[in-house]
Order: C-alpha cells, then structure tokens, then sequence
C-alpha cells in the first residue's frame, strides 16, 4: 500500500460534480431555515466545503483535510453544537481517496479521518458507529479502485490474446504465399541462364500467389473493420489448394467423415497442414514429396504431415511451431513436430471435433 501509485485515468470534473454542487447548496439552507437549532455557522462551513467536490479526484488528501480537519476545528470552537445532516456528503472525500489517492495518501488521510471520528465522538457507542461509517466509505472506494484495476487487467489481457491471433493468422497467411513467391523466385533464378522460359513460368506463379496473398490480406482487413461481417473460414475442403503451390508436390488424404465441424476446428485444420507445407518446401531439402492426412478419430480429428526430405532444425527467430502449438492449444488440442526416425519431418495434431 505505501508503493501503490495513483490510478491513471482519472477525470477532473465531470457533471455529476456540478449537479451535486447543485442540489446540496440549497438543500444545507433548506435545513439552516427548518432547523433552527442549528447554528448558522455550521451551515456556513457546509455551504464553503461544497467546493472540495470538484477538486476530490485531482487533489483526494487536500480535500480530506481540509473537509475533516475544518469540521474538527468548528466542533471544538463550537462545541457540541448539532450537526448539519447535509454535511454527510463528506464520506464521498474518503471514498475518493481510496478510489484515486496514491498509497501513502490513503493512509494519511485515513489517519486524518480516524483522528477527527476519535476527537469527535462522544461515547463509545458512537465511536463504533462513526468508525464503520467511515471505514464502509473508505472500502468501497478501495473496493471499486481493484474492481477496476481487474477489468484493465482482463481488457489487456484480451487484446494481448488478440494480438497473437493476428500474429498467427498473418504467419499462416501472407507469410505462406511470400514463401512460397521467394522460393519460385529463386528457383526462376537459378534456371534463368539455361532456360529463360523459367523465368516467365516462375512469374506467374508469384502473380498467383501474390494476388491470393492479397485476397487473404483483404478478407483479415474486413473482418478487422466490421467483425460482424465473418466470411467463411477456412476448412478441410480447402486442403486441395495446396497442391497447387510451387515446389515439392503435396499428396492430400481425408479419412473417415470430417464434416459437421466447427469453423474453428476446420480452419485451424487447414492453418496447421498449410504452415507445415510451407515449412516442408523451405526446410526439408531433397525432398520428392509431402503427404497430409486428415483423419476423423472418434470425437477428434487428427492431421498429419510428413515429408521424405532431409530434415533441418527450424530458424531460431521463426513463430510458425510456436503459432501452430499455440493455435491447437486454444481449442483443446495437441501440435507435435519433429524427425523421422529414417527420414524426413512429421507434423502431428490432434484437435477435438467440438473445439
């Protein structure tokens, strides 16, 4: 409590404080004329400790002083005069401070509020009552502060989880196409002095695969902007496309009934085998062939991808293991990766039906 800092965010004045202003100005001449017990003076000092309601968030340990230090001191030159009803706007200066003081500003002005209880009150029956009063006012604005210190939490914590999402999903996408355009290209390149035929045959499949690049970064870019305009997602009907990308040929296998899934279930499926495809073709040298099989188990559904190429230990800056584990973890599920006992590389995952 000594080290916690101010809450941030914390408005000036806002228009609850004016219309409190307001409505307790005339109700504390109200009671100086309905009461006339009780001493003008004490209507007075209710009437000039109004003002700490617009400085109550800005300045929280001030206004406490100055509201319960001024009523101290009114008590004692006045003695056991009546007290002002109004006056109970007060507790809101205590609730403000544990709301938006800083540590040692609650514990000071707490220290100032239990001083004028202990010097105020009379019998000890009282002393308990004006002690819980005051210690609900201060809770509840502690109560509050923590309520929204939680939701800040969970709000980061949630764009935190929405920016991985997007961080995988721009892996699984762009990053598969742009992989794919740069080892065409440098295919095309290759060839280029003995068959200049390749460099043409090589440009048109990096237009194709730029301009499904660009289709999927649209399709991310609308759902961004209006995410209530979802276009379907990808799914295992979509494993064919990859056959048509450049490089080692892809052999596509579905087994059993694999329909009826959930959109999530289905395009992390199709995520999945598209990323280990894309990692076969930069990785796996030598290779003939890539094999994706898709298997309905009971109530999961299991992907595996293997190649026969010559396995390389995956770059130490790449996120394409990382996203594919995380991605099967969210919805339940299990991502393997690793080598052959003989040869090649296998991708294993195994997602549950209802993700």
């Amino acid at each position: 409590m000594w080290n916690e800092p101010r809450p941030p965010g914390a408005p000036r004045r806002v228009w609850r404080d004016h219309a409190l202003i307001g409505l307790l100005a005339p109700a504390a001449v109200l009671e100086g004329v309905l009461r006339p017990e009780l001493p003008w003076q004490v209507v007075a000092l209710t009437i000039a400790l109004l003002p700490t309601l617009w400085w109550r968030r800005s300045h929280p340990l001030w206004v406490v002083v100055a509201g319960f230090g001024a009523t101290l001191v009114a008590r004692l030159v006045l003695g056991d005069d009546p007290d002002s009803y109004t006056g109970v706007f007060l507790l809101i200066l205590p609730y403000s401070l544990s709301r938006w003081g800083s540590g040692r500003e609650i514990l000071a002005g707490a220290a100032v509020v239990l001083v004028n209880v202990a010097l105020s009150m009379a019998g000890p029956a009282d002393l308990a009552g004006a002690f819980a009063v005051v210690s609900m006012a201060l809770l509840a604005g502690l109560a509050v502060r923590f309520r929204a210190r939680l939701r800040q939490r969970e709000r980061d914590q949630v764009k935190l989880l929405e920016r991985e999402r997007l961080a995988r999903d721009l892996h699984d996408t762009v990053a598969h196409h742009v992989s794919a355009m740069a080892i065409r290209a440098q295919a095309g390149l290759a060839r280029a002095g003995k068959d200049p035929g390749a460099a043409v045959e090589a440009l048109k499949v990096i237009e194709a695969e730029a301009s499904r690049a660009l289709a999927e970064m649209r399709t991310m870019v609308r759902v961004l902007r209006q995410p209530a305009d979802l276009d379907p997602a990808r799914g295992v009907a979509d494993l064919a496309e990859l056959q048509r990308g450049s490089g080692v040929p892809v052999e596509v296998e579905i087994r059993g009934d694999v329909g009826n899934l959930q959109p999530s279930t289905g395009a992390a499926i199709f995520r999945l085998a598209q990323e280990s495809v894309t990692n076969a073709r930069r990785h796996a040298r030598h290779a003939t062939r890539i094999r994706v099989v898709v298997a309905a188990c009971g109530d999961a559904i299991r992907l595996e991808v293997t190649d026969d190429g010559e396995a390389t230990a995956p770059g130490a800056t790449g996120y394409g293991l990382l996203g594919m584990a995380e991605r099967a973890t969210l919805l339940g599920g299990t991502c393997e990766a690793g080598p052959n006992p003989g040869r090649g590389w296998t991708v294993t995952a195994v997602l549950p039906r209802t993700a």
